[in-house]
């Protein structure tokens, strides 16, 4: 058990039979009143954010979580294959437990797979990733009536909007977490 006065950023928790994790935390002590512990908490299997209070001193369950460093080797349909970099064992995982950042795995990438009792509930990717773009449309100059982006294909079969100058064959670097376009590599 782990007091809601010792809660800090990245801390693991159970609550109602769902991991999370404390994204932001706020201890509030109000002019009246009993102080209390404002929290962001992640839930590591499905990814949502939830905003929830806690009374301070509260005692809630900790979760014991594992991050392994693990090789992403490759897909067969839906399921992903990474080795343990430790002991090289090999783990299958379908991607509906990777999330959205499936779209952004190469080959080779090395990223952290997050365990709850033995059992896989997420992977965490490099936040930047450098993938090279395969198929986008010739800019023109001048034309800026959509923003002044276009969409591109990238080598892993994700698409996202870069700037107009951005040609095919280029490697730029896109952020995991958004999908967004940060710069050329």
């Amino acid at each position: 058990m782990i007091s809601s006065n010792d809660f800090r950023n990245g801390v693991t928790i159970e609550l109602d039979g769902q991991v999370y994790q404390v994204i932001e935390f706020q201890h509030v002590k109000p002019g009246k009143g009993a102080a209390f512990v404002r929290t962001k908490l992640k839930n590591l299997q499905t990814g949502g954010v939830v905003d929830r209070t806690f009374n301070a001193g509260e005692r809630v369950p900790a979760a014991r979580v594992e991050r392994r460093e693990m090789q992403y080797l490759y897909s067969s349909g839906d399921d992903y294959t990474f080795m343990d970099s430790e002991n090289f064992e090999q783990h299958t995982i379908p991607s509906a437990d990777i999330g959205p950042g499936v779209r952004f795995l190469k080959e080779n990438m090395t990223v952290w797979i997050v365990f709850y009792k033995g059992a896989v509930i997420g992977v965490d990717l490099p936040n930047s990733v450098e993938l090279k773009i395969v198929e986008t449309e010739p800019g023109f100059k001048g034309d800026t009536a959509t923003g002044g982006t276009k969409p591109a294909k990238l080598e892993t079969g994700a698409v996202v909007k870069v700037p107009l100058f951005i040609e095919n064959g280029t490697t730029i670097i896109v952020d995991t977490r958004t999908g967004e376009y940060l710069g050329r590599a």
